[in-house]
């Protein structure tokens, strides 16, 4: 079974949530979705200062197997993307939890209250 980290949050399109701030996240893809995907390859993030909304594709990740668009769990705009993952996106299958994708800085913080709990998103997977 795929491992799920206590202290964050989850999306039912498998990105994780830590919260920085309350109103700053980091934002990554869980193990489970990692897993799913198989060798990364390839990963595809906004820039800095880019605005992503809820629910609208913000990037995408590429996989030996498969590609998946990346679903913006909130919404609000990109203060840093995770450069490493360009060069190296093998990164995300070494560590899901510690490879982040985006930092963002909240416009809605109230939408925290619709991801998953830990709990939840393990009876989800």
């Amino acid at each position: 079974m795929s491992k799920v980290l206590d202290g964050l949050l989850y999306s039912e399109s498998h990105e994780w949530i830590k919260k920085l701030s309350d109103d700053e996240v980091l934002i990554g893809i869980t193990e489970f979705a990692a897993e799913q995907l198989g060798s990364i390859v390839f990963v595809d993030l906004p820039e800095a200062e880019d605005t992503i909304e809820k629910d609208s594709e913000f990037g995408a990740v590429e996989s030996v197997k498969a590609a998946s668009d990346l679903v913006a769990p909130l919404s609000g705009e990109v203060m840093e993307m995770n450069e490493d993952l360009v060069g190296e996106p093998e990164l995300v299958n070494e560590d899901a939890f510690g490879a982040w994708f985006i930092k963002i800085k909240l416009t809605n913080p109230e939408e925290l209250d619709s991801l998953l709990s830990p709990e939840e998103y393990k009876n989800f997977i």
